[in-house]
């Protein structure tokens, strides 16, 4: 889910002056998850699935 909201997001990204080459929507949105969930996506339990995944949703509708 991660790959396919990097691949959605891309070029979609607002402009950040610590990114001038551009910003790797990937990488933003395994960040977001880490920040949201206080862990990896690879250490959130199981039962915290479908929540991630709405979140990842989220994520792909609300880019910043």
């Amino acid at each position: 889910m991660i790959q396919e909201a990097g691949d959605y997001l891309q070029g979609q990204l607002p402009d950040h002056p610590n990114h001038p080459k551009g910003r790797n929507p990937y990488a933003h949105v395994a960040i977001c998850v880490r920040e949201k969930f206080n862990a990896s996506y690879k250490d959130i339990p199981d039962e915290k699935f479908d929540e991630v995944l709405n979140y990842i949703n989220f994520l792909k509708e609300n880019p910043s």
